[in-house]
């Protein structure tokens, strides 16, 4: 069977080590400005908040629109209640480290870069962008990364969205100080998805942390059960870009 996460962490490794030769990690920090934990002041103010998440991509499905670029789907999220944006800058999603500069110049709301962080390098990188947020998965981390990487990230003003999808990725995670907790419904070797995993992960989970559901949520019906579970939020995609009403899905997902 097709492991496509390994496939991914195989080609960051050479993606992370080409940028480092481009850009030594001495050169990326001279002038760096921290963020000011702008994710955390959203959720500190609102009981439910919506990632919209800029996906043109799947490396499972393919191409998912051709209807809008990144930076339309972005002026879209804000303009229609999205509380953060995700912006991908993994190839296999299409995203680009262009793409996401496009978008940090063009919207105000906070934006959490999407990719497969394995190297410090990555997190230096995502401030660099004008990142307030980024994601880290635990699956492909060891404890210690995850620890440090944290700590890293915080330290430069940003805030992590741990990600996990099952019981030992919980664990590694809730030993930590992590304040954002995304629990992903997809399948991490095949990428299928059902938001069925939250809610058998969710009893286990530290309820002082922030909880969102990532990945999966397709419809009203699924935003209500999650609500109802007791989620914080959710970070969507498919379930934005492959609507035939953006706009208005993001309106509908967007409410409390």
């Amino acid at each position: 069977m097709r492991d496509i996460l390994a496939e991914i962490v195989a080609q960051k490794k050479q993606i992370v080590a080409g940028a480092k030769e481009k850009a030594p990690l001495t050169q990326l920090r001279q002038g760096l400005q921290p963020a000011a934990h702008r994710m955390r002041e959203v959720f500190r103010k609102g009981a439910w908040g919506l990632i919209a998440e800029c996906k043109l991509q799947s490396p499972a499905k393919g191409r998912l629109t051709r209807s809008h670029s990144v930076l339309e789907l972005a002026h879209i999220y804000e303009d229609n209640g999205a509380a953060l944006l995700s912006v991908h800058t993994d190839p296999h999603f299409l995203g680009s480290n262009e793409d996401f500069k496009a978008v940090r110049a063009a919207v105000q709301l906070p934006l959490l870069r999407k990719d497969f962080v394995i190297d410090e390098y990555q997190i230096y990188e995502a401030r660099a962008l004008g990142a307030d947020a980024l994601l880290l998965i635990a699956r492909i981390l060891s404890p210690a990364q995850l620890q440090e990487y944290l700590e890293l990230t915080e330290s430069l003003g940003m805030d992590a969205l741990v990600e996990v999808h099952d019981d030992r990725d919980l664990e590694a995670t809730q030993a930590t100080r992590a304040r954002f907790l995304g629990i992903n419904n997809r399948n991490l070797t095949d990428f299928t998805t059902d938001i069925q995993n939250t809610l058998d992960l969710l009893p286990r989970c530290d309820k002082s942390r922030v909880l969102i559901s990532e990945s999966g949520v397709m419809c009203d019906a699924d935003v209500k059960k999650l609500q109802a579970a007791g989620l914080d939020g959710i970070l969507v995609g498919e379930g934005l870009v492959r609507a035939s009403d953006v706009a208005a899905q993001v309106r509908a997902f967007a409410r409390s």
